[in-house]
């Protein structure tokens, strides 16, 4: 127990009262009896106790209550005060927890005001409009970018979206009225921008809120376009010279046998520029199919001569047992794209034994499934083999898998490629089958 500590001070009062009623028992027992001696004892000292207990427990009285006081301010959010009391016992301690508190709440106020701070001024600057929409369909929150797109740069805050939607433009106006994301157009001062919409729906403080993210892809997409049209100029510039240089230079050999009446070797001169005007056909042909690809033509097709078709292009290993349904998809195009997959696996560095072909049924969609155990793909050459025109061949022209997944997604199907452990490759396409 320590000297100074609530316990010591309230044992030492009663110590000392105890200690003075004896003394004025025994004082008065030499007059009275001893009845009536602790009974003269207790009545002089009621009052002086009384007295010195309520001098003894004001402090801390004040104390409890200014306690209650600064607990009562933090509830409010005001973390700005706090106690000065020099005490050594359990009640200085409590003064010192409670400063200590006000403090970490001070500081961290302040870093959440700070950080609230830096995330405003990042919204406010985002070039994405960003519009947030309350229950009662009032704007609660627009940044610098939704209010320029929006309403001519005037502030939103607590105007009703219909009334917002009525002064935009009508593609604008339905895609924000819609509950769909998606890409659209909208003709701006003469110009035709593209936006892209997405939506967000989120609780805040116990209400519905809807949050609107319209951002400008006009200057991305152009420039997208831009890099595509060059990429496809160099690789056809490429081609054609490939073509063209050795066409004139037999052109110019042919006229030479010619004139000196070399006829019998015209024939050699003639049949290598048919080759190459025909590689040339094909190339341009290529570019031609995978920009003017036809809808697909959705019929039912028996696997076992699906399949026996395509063994006859490219021998393989079927995996598994085929679908008992028939498959749902244009015959032609399908077999166009496993062809040039089986095409591909075999041209993979393995061997052509490991090719591998795995028809799949998972629920309504079938799964087909191409591999090999060739060299594989890097994690760059994966995350762009589907795009036009991206070949790691020297004569590729980068449309093989390109046309695959065009021809896989106008069925509402999808592309996917991954290494296989052990090495390889493995290209699955998912097929819906809903008749």
């Amino acid at each position: 127990m320590r000297l100074f500590s609530l316990e010591g001070k309230i044992f030492a009062l009663l110590g000392a009262t105890l200690v003075v009623g004896c003394a004025l028992t025994a004082l008065f027992a030499s007059w009275l009896s001893p009845w009536l001696a602790a009974a003269a004892a207790f009545a002089v000292l009621a009052l002086p106790s009384a007295m010195f207990a309520h001098s003894a427990t004001k402090p801390a009285q004040s104390l409890m209550r200014a306690l209650s006081g600064g607990v009562a301010r933090y509830r409010d959010g005001d973390f700005s005060t706090s106690l000065v009391e020099t005490r050594s016992d359990e009640f200085g301690e409590l003064i010192a927890a409670h400063n200590e508190l006000g403090r970490v709440l001070r500081e961290q106020r302040q870093n959440l005001i700070e950080r609230e701070l830096l995330l405003d001024t990042m919204v406010q600057n985002s070039p994405t409009a960003l519009v947030l929409i309350d229950a009662a369909q009032f704007v609660v929150y627009a940044n610098l970018a939704a209010r320029a797109l929006l309403n001519d740069g005037r502030a939103m805050n607590g105007m009703g979206f219909a009334e917002l939607v009525e002064g935009c433009p009508p593609a604008l106006g339905s895609a924000l009225t819609g509950h769909q994301d998606g890409l659209f157009s909208v003709d701006i001062d003469g110009e035709t921008e593209a936006f892209h919409l997405a939506q967000k729906h989120f609780r805040l403080h116990g209400r519905k809120h809807r949050m609107l993210l319209i951002k400008r892809l006009t200057r991305e997409l152009s420039r997208q376009e831009v890099q595509t049209w060059k990429k496809v100029i160099r690789v056809i510039s490429h081609e054609l010279n490939n073509s063209l240089a050795p066409i004139s230079s037999l052109a110019h050999s042919g006229r030479e046998l010619a004139r000196k009446g070399m006829i019998d070797k015209l024939a050699t001169v003639f049949d290598t520029i048919e080759d190459r005007a025909r590689h040339l056909h094909g190339f341009i042909g290529g570019y031609a199919e995978f920009a003017k690809l036809p809808q697909p033509r959705i019929e039912s097709v028996a696997w076992p001569q699906f399949v026996a078709a395509l063994a006859r292009q490219y021998p393989f290993r079927l995996v598994g047992e085929m679908p008992k349904r028939d498959g749902r998809f244009d015959r032609a195009q399908l077999e166009q794209v496993l062809i040039n997959l089986l095409k591909n696996a075999h041209e993979a560095g393995g061997s052509a034994d490991d090719v591998e072909l795995a028809l799949t049924e998972r629920g309504n969609d079938v799964r087909i499934e191409v591999s090999d155990r060739g060299s594989g793909m890097s994690e760059n050459v994966l995350a762009n083999a589907l795009l036009p025109f991206y070949s790691t061949k020297r004569s590729g022209t980068g449309l093989g898998l390109a046309l695959a997944r065009e021809i896989v997604e106008a069925h509402g199907g999808r592309v996917a490629l991954a290494n296989r452990e052990g090495g390889g490759l493995a290209v699955t396409l998912v097929l819906p089958q809903i008749a």
